[in-house]
């Protein structure tokens, strides 16, 4: 291909609002322009390296016997309802009218529509497992969509679904996925940490992200020093610090505490510590299933420790959690904002986190304002309905595994496996037949990988002052060709090079243009192509060759310079 006939145009300068690596150089190169906020549109040299990454995956999930279809974008209204996620997902949700008033949705997730599929299609037992994907456009109105691809509202996912005879089946194919995605990352040139990771609005019982650090990240990473583990803060756990008793206890003692209501403010009154008290918080569930689906909840806590509330949704299996306003606080405890305890409280389900369980002596809220407790015990002054881990973990607790000391990292999510359940297969009626003729309702598993974030990633991953340094797997071309002047015998060495890498399937780039060397070396480590050959006549019939992260060029026959192309492109 030749420059001159491309559809690109690189710049000099960037849109105010492209803040990070990946968004500026695919503007600068050429590769993409934005057509309005979160939408944008695919240039051909970024549509060269997007399609490269969609064949990586489209090859790696065909190598494990995953099939492909294509389902509408736009899916009807009435799927989602049958699942219950019209109404649990919130405006991030497209739903539109067509012209009968039938209500549609465009989708951010293909749960329900394959799941429909599926059910119109399955019968017996011995169609499982089955194991379908597709790679298709998604939709989330994202309320502040920002940094390019990694949080566009429209973007391209591979999504898969798979289901299941029994739990063995599920956690086979959830294993092969999970394989699967480290091979397609790390063909992409990306270092990724597999991470544990909640749910959420997907449901389901277990599931892993696959994340890439970013010092823009969404995503907040505690991982150990000592071992391997790694999870995302909303589902990370620690070991419990080891609870001290003391005996004997004195006796339950109020202790009036004027116009104290803060942890700080405590500590300072009592002189104790914050891991001293029991924090005491009143949430609102929503749709919660457990305690027969009661609406708030007492939590307690220890004082130091904050609620994780993806882990308390979770626990509850409620749609959402949220703090109950001041006044549903006093009309629900009797008494003001803090001031509740867990000693005489009626009328509230109590949900302890592991850190206040079967501790004693500390203080907390008398359920009464300017007015606590100390020498509280578990067991003898109050009980919880239920006891659960509900901490936030942060940097420098210790692991779950080993008991080394965590630390934070922020990334990306680029994919993520899910063990579904019975969520999607129940909710919508799937069901087939067993070995003993009786239906079955089958379990299902859900493998995501944004393919446009992973693209981003891969240029943030790899890029320096100058440009994008693609590996050679996912760029746009192999090789560039730059003639310092594209005539006379520069011009036939040149278009005998690229015939002769051409030939063997190596791709290039020709830049014919008739611009400075200047313009044409700079916009070749823009671009990022990962090698770079300079046809001079000064060094004729040698080439001077360089990979683009290397620094210093070097002379090259064209059978060498073919030779060596073709051994690197071989490894793809």
């Amino acid at each position: 291909m030749k420059f001159s006939q491309l559809f690109i145009r690189t710049l000099r300068e960037v849109p105010a609002d492209a803040l990070v690596p990946s968004h500026r150089l695919m503007f600068r190169a050429g590769m993409i322009r934005k057509l309005a906020n979160g939408l944008f549109a695919y240039l051909p040299l970024g549509l060269r390296s997007f399609r490269k990454v969609e064949a990586i995956i489209r090859e790696e999930m065909n190598a494990i016997g995953t099939l492909e279809i294509k389902a509408p974008v736009v899916i009807p209204g009435e799927l989602w309802k049958e699942s219950g996620r019209w109404d649990s997902i919130g405006e991030e949700l497209l739903r539109v009218k067509n012209r009968l008033g039938i209500d549609l949705v465009v989708s951010p997730t293909a749960e329900e529509a394959f799941s429909a599929l599926v059910r119109d299609e399955l019968s017996s037992y011995r169609q499982l497992p089955l194991v379908l994907y597709q790679i298709n456009t998604k939709y989330r109105d994202e309320i502040r969509p920002r940094y390019g691809f990694m949080r566009s509202r429209e973007f391209t996912m591979k999504d898969a679904y798979s289901f299941h005879s029994d739990d063995a089946s599920l956690d086979e194919t959830y294993q092969a996925m999970g394989k699967a995605y480290r091979r397609i990352f790390s063909r992409c040139g990306l270092s990724v940490i597999p991470v544990r990771a909640d749910s959420g609005i997907m449901g389901g019982s277990g599931s892993e992200e696959f994340m890439v650090e970013s010092t823009i990240g969404d995503n907040t990473l505690l991982l150990c020093r000592a071992c391997n583990y790694a999870a995302n803060v909303e589902k990370a756990a620690c070991t419990p610090e080891p609870i001290v008793k003391f005996s004997p206890v004195p006796a339950l003692e109020p202790v009036r505490t004027p116009n104290v209501k803060t942890i700080d403010e405590l500590c300072a009154f009592l002189g104790i510590g914050a891991k001293n008290f029991i924090k005491t918080l009143i949430y609102r569930a929503v749709n919660a299933e457990l305690a027969d689906a009661k609406e708030f909840f007492a939590v307690c806590i220890r004082g130091d420790l904050s609620v994780n509330e993806t882990k308390l949704a979770a626990f509850l299996k409620a749609q959402e959690v949220m703090l109950a306003d001041d006044a549903d606080v006093l009309r629900l405890t009797g008494s003001p904002v803090g001031f509740v305890g867990p000693v005489g409280l009626s009328g509230l389900v109590v949900i302890a986190d592991n850190s206040v369980a079967d501790t004693c002596d500390l203080v907390t809220g008398a359920l009464e304002k300017d007015l606590h407790f100390r020498h509280v015990v578990y067991g003898r002054d109050w009980t919880a309905w239920q006891i659960a881990d509900l901490r936030t973990v942060k940097a420098g607790d210790h692991c779950p595994l080993c008991g080394g000391e965590l630390y934070e990292k922020k990334g990306n999510e680029l994919g993520h496996i899910f063990k579904l359940g019975y969520k999607y297969t129940k909710s919508m009626q799937i069901s087939c037949l067993d070995e003993e003729g009786q239906a079955h309702t089958p379990i299902m598993g859900s493998y995501g990988i944004g393919l446009d974030r992973t693209l981003a990633s891969i240029i943030e991953e790899h890029h320096d002052e100058a440009g994008i340094i693609w590996p050679l797997s996912v760029a746009p071309y192999h090789a560039a060709i730059v003639p310092i002047k594209y005539d006379g015998a520069v011009k036939n060495a040149a278009d005998e090079l690229t015939l002769a890498l051409e030939k063997h399937g190596i791709e290039v780039l020709l830049d014919d243009r008739s611009e400075r060397p200047g313009v044409k070396f700079n916009d070749a480590d823009l671009i990022g192509i990962p090698f770079r050959i300079i046809v001079g006549d000064k060094n004729l019939p040698l080439f001077e060759m360089k990979r683009r992260d290397e620094k210093e060029s070097r002379l090259i026959g064209l059978d060498e310079a073919v030779q060596e192309l073709r051994e690197a492109t071989s490894r793809l």
